[in-house]
């Protein structure tokens, strides 16, 4: 039974890397089936409804990621500052070891699918939502007020989005390092 829930995974990881790299509609079922090393048989059992089922549960898997990752950092760091400065880090070397291929985990299922799928809209809201809330935790913990600290969470998300994309474009880490810069310098000042 170990193995059938393991191919499971396997599907989704490997369809979270290939929407991630290549865009939903480029990538299709025999792409996912051949990157997971799981049997065709395996997406129709555990994915009735399709694609778009596996999309859902790969922007939920790729998002539980990122949050890990900062939950991390928060706990490593006293200052919101430096949490908020390493992340940008992390970013700007995990774009560069992928040859900027790489972007957001979800931006791409999320661009190509959020108006017409409202189960993928609500998993990237849920995704971003949590982003935003462990930042405003972190910033509220060091001492800012809930609202002034929302503003400023949802600013990082959002510089670090359009980062990473810039980041692709222009085949260079320097758009992440610029905005992670900047955002630890607006951490400081409001902290």
């Amino acid at each position: 039974m170990a193995a059938v829930a393991k191919h499971r995974e396997k599907i989704v990881c490997s369809a979270a890397l290939l929407f991630r790299r290549k865009g939903y509609a480029a990538t299709g079922l025999n792409d996912i089936v051949d990157l997971s090393g799981a049997p065709k048989g395996s997406i129709y059992h555990y994915f009735p409804k399709g694609k778009e089922q596996i999309a859902v549960e790969a922007v939920q898997y790729a998002a539980g990621l990122v949050s890990q990752s900062l939950r991390k950092l928060a706990e490593r760091h006293s200052q919101p500052a430096g949490m908020v400065q390493e992340y940008g880090t992390l970013l700007a070397g995990f774009i560069a070891k992928s040859n900027y291929e790489d972007g957001c985990p979800i931006t791409s299922i999320l661009l190509e699918l959020s108006t017409a799928s409202p189960q993928v809209a609500e998993a990237g809201r849920a995704a971003f939502a949590e982003w935003v809330g462990i930042y405003r935790t972190k910033l509220t913990d060091a001492g800012l007020e809930p609202e002034r600290a929302y503003s400023l969470a949802l600013l990082t998300v959002t510089s670090y989005q359009g980062a990473l994309l810039l980041a692709k474009v222009q085949c260079s880490s320097d758009p992440i390092l610029q905005v992670a810069g900047q955002l630890a310098e607006l951490y400081r000042a409001a902290c």
